[in-house]
């Protein structure tokens, strides 16, 4: 008898002693409200996104990282977490629902969520070092009734290598099914281990099966790549088809009338921002997208510090133009709650003038002409119009800056070069800088994050500077600041 008790004691305990083989994490202590810049408590991070929808609700799937990828000997040992909403404003933090069970799991990686005959399947890469001591990523998938309670399959990895591609590179898949066929298809971020080109290896696999067991390697979709294409994104949306895939982590995509190519480069970028690392979609409702994905941390908490693993989720409002570009914008329902407009008075300081009470104007046809607002609270929302008028070198604004814009962080436009600086990061090709724009802007803690014209959106990270001054400026040209409005950000539990 006292065997049996033994027995089922160690039964009982041992789903506890398997959890503790990844970090904790507490939902009940999480934030449900805005999710914008939110970073788990408990000196957690978020890390990759993997954003789902489903009847209404928006599946914010994302890994739980501990110690910017040092966990587990440096192979990240992340989880997967799972945060839902039906509006965009009120979220549902639910436990770990993909977890590290085995001592051989060393981090549950990236991948995809699929709902396919009424089951949630879920693809991810499971990172591990195999019997030669060497590091692999190999294939694993898990099913749920609900998308909430998952249960790994047999055989965990199902899918260990491709011949011809990389095996210490072989992650992230995408999944999603051919309704028609029940085929799945996944695309897998890989290198070619014998490409053309030795500098462009990069590449994601295609597989199919119709089974889960029996699995056939097509031709790659995507190839040439500098490094391994991670985090491949795939949705058909208006009458385009659209791969996704981050290099270095900056997040680029191509687009299609056919469903495998010939794949075709957009006017811009829109989904490159290299603070907003790794971006995926997912639908919401009435035929909207929204991307997620997460702000890196500074390596020592410096304004130059390189970017560090796991971070603060970001999320963009994706939008399409008629010849299926896409442009990104903040979500209005996950803009930061302000308190009322503050009243700072405007100084003109060089070749600036007001006219009215509304319109701040900057001529300075022979080098740069400023004026200034003292008082910026540190956590707060700018808005504004920029006009250019005729012909202008760059205007833009000097944020978190002190007398004389000693410090603080540029935000400098460029229509000539058709590029916006943020501090130390840019974006390119920006069309219209040479029209009226409304900015918007969001200053919180030491993120400062920027919709340009409901198109373009740009955000860094940057600690250091905290001055109170926002400064104005023009150089070789004439350029007016309308509809200036400065409101404090509400505090927010997150």
């Amino acid at each position: 008898m006292k065997k049996y008790l033994l027995l089922f004691l160690f039964l009982l305990v041992r789903p506890c002693l398997k959890a503790q083989l990844g970090v904790t994490y507490d939902p009940a202590i999480q934030s449900t409200t805005n999710l914008q810049y939110w970073r788990p408590k408990g000196n957690l991070f978020v890390g990759d996104c993997m954003p789902f929808s489903r009847n209404g609700v928006f599946s914010f799937y994302w890994l739980l990282d501990s110690a910017h990828h040092a966990s587990l000997g440096g192979l990240g040992g992340h989880q997967w977490v799972l945060s839902t909403t039906t509006d965009l404003k009120t979220w549902k933090q639910e436990p770990i629902v993909l977890g590290i069970d085995e001592e051989w799991e060393k981090s549950i990686c990236t991948g995809s969520v699929v709902y396919y005959q009424n089951k949630y399947y879920a693809f991810y890469a499971t990172r591990l070092i195999n019997s030669e001591g060497k590091i692999n990523e190999q294939l694993s998938y898990a099913i749920s009734s609900d998308g909430i309670h998952f249960d790994k399959q047999r055989p965990n990895p199902f899918y260990t290598s491709a011949p011809g591609y990389s095996k210490r590179d072989f992650r992230d898949p995408k999944v999603f099914v051919d309704e028609k066929t029940g085929e799945f298809h996944l695309f897998v971020s890989s290198s070619q281990e014998n490409p053309v080109l030795k500098h462009a290896s990069g590449c994601l696999v295609h597989l199919t099966s119709t089974d889960l067991k029996n699995w056939i390697v097509q031709k790659p979709i995507l190839t040439g790549q500098p490094s391994v294409p991670e985090c491949p994104d795939y949705f058909y949306w208006k009458g385009w088809y659209y791969l996704v895939y981050s290099d270095y982590s900056d997040t680029y995509y191509v687009q299609s009338k056919s469903p495998y190519g010939p794949w075709q480069e957009p006017k811009y970028q829109a989904l490159n921002e290299s603070w907003a690392n790794v971006v995926k979609t997912a639908e919401f409702k009435n035929g909207r997208r929204i991307a997620a994905a997460w702000i890196p941390s500074r390596n020592e908490n410096k304004d130059n510090g390189e970017e560090r693993f796991g971070g603060n989720a970001i999320f963009r409002e994706v939008t399409q133009q008629a010849d299926g570009t896409l442009d990104t914008r903040f979500p209005e329902e996950m803009i930061p709650e302000t308190g009322a407009t503050i009243d700072l008075p405007i100084k003109t300081d060089l070749d600036s003038k007001l006219e009215g009470t509304d319109v701040l104007s900057i001529t300075a046809p022979n080098g740069a002409g400023a004026a200034h607002v003292e008082g910026i609270p540190l956590k707060c929302r700018v808005t504004m119009e920029i006009e250019p008028l005729g012909s202008t070198e760059e205007y833009g604004l000097y944020v978190r800056s002190d007398q004389q814009a000693a410090h603080g962080y540029r935000l400098n436009f460029s229509a000539n070069t058709k590029t916006i600086w943020l501090g130390n990061t840019m974006i390119k090709a920006v069309d219209g800088l040479d029209k009226p724009l409304k900015i918007d802007m969001i200053l919180d803690d030491d993120i400062i994050d920027v919709s340009i014209g409901g198109k373009r959106c740009i955000v860094n990270r940057m600690p250091e500077q905290k001055g109170g001054y926002l400064w104005f400026y023009a150089k070789h040209g004439h350029v007016k600041f309308k509809s200036i409005k400065i409101s404090p950000l509400k505090n927010e539990t997150n």
